[in-house]
């Protein structure tokens, strides 16, 4: 608690300084009284603890560095550290609340599955007792990178790179089947969220990949959707994301291509934003584009868009051209929220 701004008793203070019984005759003089005063030396009135805390607050450096009322936030888009100088304590606040979303992956070239987001975990907004503890010292952050493209014919996508902060890691995204790969190369891959299927030499129909790989909990993420392979229409599914899984390639043509899963919103960044969608599958006889999910991610296309930039989101697939490429996942994030002081 603070003290009032107006009149104060003694058992305020011995509530302050957790003295107990709150009506423990108490000597102005003392270091405890004098700490919270901010009074080294000299008399003590008790004006001078008006609007005084014994609490102590998380205080920290690194990244971008933005204050929302009684909270910090620091938003990392680039690898860096996060230095903790002051660690708070239970009074104030010793603990941060995070949200690492990984980098996403790559969708698959002419007519491949779309690529999956990267892993999304946060803990906002989390109790007043949660939070991921912290101590004075510095924390890496590392930024998960979105997957490069896939280039010439007949690519595969490619996975993204995982993210990580004060011991919390989300996984990059799976990249996109290829639609004449091998079987298990048309196969979406497993990610943060899974990649989309494609179609395994032409015909088969091929699975999406896993999402939540590795497993945490809650998950990180959903599956891609799975490839079709009937002949001349032959297509990639959407790329999974973090609320929601890829859908399934089209069954007829004319149909547009399969989008991404949406991703999830979060207002740790101070303002209400989607991270985390998939991207959409590409199609191998038509160039009518697919709608990434919400969240950074690219539609499929003649030419696969990219994930946006520090939205962990999937790129597209590529559409009806053997030159068709999918474009590049979006990098990840990473932010981090706590109390710097009393409301």
């Amino acid at each position: 608690m603070t003290l009032p701004s107006g009149t104060i008793s003694l058992s305020q203070v011995n509530t302050e300084l957790e003295i107990s019984p709150s009506s423990t005759t108490i000597n102005m003089s003392d270091a405890a009284v004098r700490a919270l005063a901010e009074v080294p030396s000299g008399a003590i009135a008790m004006s001078n603890l008006q609007g005084k805390t014994n609490a102590a607050f998380v205080a920290a450096q690194g990244g971008s560095v933005a204050t929302q009322g009684s909270f910090k936030v620091h938003t990392f888009t680039s690898s860096g550290t996060f230095t903790v100088t002051d660690a708070g304590d239970a009074n104030g606040s010793n603990s941060v609340e995070y949200l690492v979303v990984g980098g996403g992956g790559s969708g698959a070239s002419f007519g491949g599955g779309g690529g999956g987001a990267g892993g999304f975990r946060q803990n906002f907004p989390s109790p007043s007792t949660g939070g991921v503890g912290v101590s004075t010292q510095s924390y890496p952050i590392s930024i998960g990178g979105g997957a490069s493209g896939s280039q010439g014919t007949y690519g595969g996508g490619n996975d993204g790179s995982s993210s990580s902060a004060v011991g919390i890691s989300s996984a990059g995204g799976g990249g996109g089947g290829d639609i004449y790969g091998t079987p298990a190369n048309s196969d979406g891959n497993p990610g943060g969220s899974g990649g989309g299927g494609s179609s395994g030499q032409g015909l088969a129909t091929r699975p999406g990949g896993s999402g939540n790989s590795p497993p945490v909990s809650p998950p990180q993420g959903n599956p891609g959707g799975q490839g079709k392979g009937q002949p001349n229409h032959l297509s990639g599914g959407g790329g999974g994301g973090a609320s929601q899984g890829g859908s399934n390639a089209p069954g007829s043509f004319g149909t547009p291509a399969a989008p991404g899963g949406n991703g999830t919103a979060t207002s740790i960044p101070g303002t209400s934003t989607t991270f985390a969608g998939g991207g959409a599958g590409g199609y191998f006889t038509n160039t009518s584009q697919g709608g990434g999910g919400s969240g950074g991610s690219g539609g499929g296309g003649a030419e696969g868009q990219a994930g946006t930039a520090n939205t962990g989101g999937g790129s597209g697939g590529g559409g009806p051209s053997s030159s068709a490429r999918s474009g590049s996942g979006g990098s990840g994030i990473v932010v981090l929220r706590y109390r710097f002081q009393s409301d």
